[in-house]
């Protein structure tokens, strides 16, 4: 009997590959801004996903992979929240010093690898996640408006789910 868990995981992989090599390929200053923790272990955790997602900003070996938790390596750093707090830090629409103090986000082990991930998508300009929508077309942008309004923020109004 195949383990039901690990289904998202082997679905969602082909797409975060191709996201992963598009984002790496536009951006390669990102790399250069992690210096030393190109090769940390970060483990990206949105709570109410079934998954986390295992990072390693490593442009000789990249890595980008949805883990069951379970069965997720041991992290240099941990990041995690909510989704939609996790999408709007990678694009610095959220103030990450705000959620962490708030504790809607929690971070643990190499919070200098941190930093400096943070450092570097702050760096992008524009918006990764909407470069990632564009990377399916129409109904990539149509999945992400629905994700933004199906998470309202604190800031226009309402209190995040």
């Amino acid at each position: 009997m195949t383990d039901l868990s690990r289904l998202p995981c082997a679905l969602i992989q082909p797409l975060l590959t191709h996201v992963v090599r598009r984002i790496a390929a536009r951006h390669p200053s990102l790399f250069a801004r992690l210096g030393p923790h190109q090769s940390t272990d970060f483990l990206i955790d949105p709570i109410e996903l079934p998954f986390a997602l295992h990072l390693r900003p490593d442009p000789e070996a990249l890595i980008f992979r949805a883990v069951p938790r379970d069965a997720a390596p041991h992290p240099g750093a941990l990041i995690r929240g909510k989704f939609m707090l996790l999408l709007e830090l990678m694009d610095a629409e959220e103030d990450g010093d705000a959620a962490f103090f708030s504790r809607d986000l929690e971070v643990s082990g190499d919070t200098e690898a941190v930093v400096r991930l943070r450092n570097a998508l702050d760096d992008v300009d524009g918006s990764i996640a909407e470069e990632t929508a564009d990377m399916f077309g129409a109904p990539g942008r149509v999945i992400l408006a629905r994700l933004r309004r199906n998470y309202p923020t604190q800031e226009n109004g309402a209190v995040a789910p």
